[in-house]
């Protein structure tokens, strides 16, 4: 079988991909652009791909039998045609859930704590200078009874919820296909999720129920001083809105995903005033050490199901 990997940068470089090479003959590329990815893939069996395109022109200029996409999304494949030609797609899910939930808490704490401004007081030489023992002039508070809202309670969702439990959070969730019933947990409409809630954290699919799902309106009836997350997808939220939101009213906001990426330097969220209360990531949730190590095993084992039937 000949594997070609066409964006092996997106796995990182710290991780080993030799497992690949006892399931066949592997050429690997760090980077494939559009006009690039036909000549690659045409002598091709097996393609790993992570957001690089395989559309119906790609595949019809091609002898593919397997595509294995390196991650949860299926949207850099058209699905529909490569059924028709009889080619199998794979993705991978759930290897990411722990790595997505610790950079929730970890955009959290950052905005809950504030140990910016402390750590900068410090820093810049104000504590050694001061009459008393300490400084609190960054009002902070604690997680016990807040509300956290879930946009999304699937795998990573309830994850985070188990999580926001054990720090006694009151947790509740909006199901976006309106098909989740979680006894676990109360489930409320969009409207009263916004408005009640102290943190709001986004991990649904983007889909036409989901495109736009947070807009001016709905966010700015949020509550003076929440916190929004988005380490869903990015396009769930409406960035030109969010942007005018964030400079109209105190909430804060960590965003890992926006609808383009890399992230366009005509973004709105690059033009905020208040950048404190911004928090930007460059889609790195998913991207833990052993979240990567686990989708590699996946991928490979994607493969071996294949070539063993």
């Amino acid at each position: 079988m000949k594997i070609v990997i066409l964006d092996r940068a997106t796995l990182g470089f710290d991780i080993d991909v030799d497992i690949f090479k006892t399931l066949g003959e592997v050429t690997s590329y760090d980077v494939t652009f559009q006009n690039q990815t036909k000549n690659r893939v045409k002598d091709a069996d097996i393609v790993i791909t992570n957001k690089v395109v395989i559309s119906k022109e790609i595949m019809d200029a091609s002898n593919l039998k397997l595509i294995c996409i390196s991650a949860t999304g299926t949207n850099n494949v058209d699905l529909e045609y490569a059924k028709e030609k009889n080619i199998e797609v794979k993705n991978v899910a759930g290897y990411s859930s722990s790595s997505v939930v610790q950079l929730s808490f970890a955009m959290i704490f950052h905005f809950v704590q504030k140990l910016n401004y402390y750590k900068n007081y410090v820093d810049e030489g104000k504590w050694q200078k001061s009459a008393i023992f300490t400084h609190i002039d960054k009002p902070f508070y604690e997680l016990d009874k807040k509300r956290v809202g879930i946009i999304g309670l699937g795998d990573i969702g309830l994850n985070l919820a188990k999580k926001a439990a054990a720090f006694d959070c009151d947790v509740v969730y909006y199901s976006t296909s309106g098909k989740n019933n979680n006894s676990d947990y109360k489930r409320v409409e969009l409207d009263e999720l916004l408005q009640t809630s102290d943190i709001v954290s986004i991990h649904c699919p983007l889909n036409e129920n989901t495109q736009n799902l947070l807009n001016f309106e709905n966010m700015n009836k949020m509550k003076d001083g929440s916190i929004l997350l988005n380490l869903g997808r990015g396009g769930i939220i409406n960035e030109e809105d969010l942007a005018k939101v964030i400079d109209l009213k105190e909430i804060y906001c960590g965003i890992d995903v926006v609808s383009k990426e890399p992230i366009e330097e005509s973004n709105p969220l690059l033009k905020v005033k208040n950048k404190d209360r911004l928090v930007l990531t460059p889609h790195v949730g998913w991207a833990s050490i052993e979240a990567r190590k686990r989708l590699i095993h996946m991928v490979a084992n994607n493969i071996k199901e294949f070539i063993s039937k």
